[in-house]
């Protein structure tokens, strides 16, 4: 397995494996074709949280639900209005849960169109049928 040629940002060279018929791994590819997918998967560097969970969506929702707490066992709060309170919560946990199974689903889709159409690329080159 050849390694990437590539030069990391620290003046080290990169240690990923070179793509086939290439002396570099795909984030470090010169090649024209490959730029805009590299702008792509760059762009969405640390935006995200781990596995690409927005956490800040939840963490409104933790406050509020603490808030809540504090609230009824100070008192404050009758616990028929809190448990109203702490299942709108529930809903908004779930409804973030959806949205993120579908942004996964969508980028899950993009990146198998991407691969099927690279695959129809290099089988047009080919003398051989699926």
């Amino acid at each position: 397995m050849r390694l990437c040629a590539g030069i990391r940002v620290d003046g080290g060279r990169c240690q990923a494996p070179a793509m086939r018929e290439s002396s570099y791994c795909l984030n470090h590819d010169p090649s024209p074709s490959e730029a805009e997918a590299r702008r792509k998967r760059a762009s969405k560097g640390g935006k995200r949280g781990g596995r690409g969970r927005p956490i800040t969506e939840l963490s409104p929702l933790k406050v509020e639900n603490a808030d809540i707490r504090k609230k009824l066992l100070a008192g404050q709060l009758q616990p028929g209005v809190a448990s109203v309170a702490i299942q709108s919560i529930n809903v908004d946990v779930r409804m973030v849960a959806t949205q993120l199974k579908v942004r996964e689903q969508e980028e899950l889709i993009e990146r198998l169109e991407a691969l099927e159409a690279a695959l129809d690329a290099r089988n047009e080159g080919s003398t051989w049928s699926a």
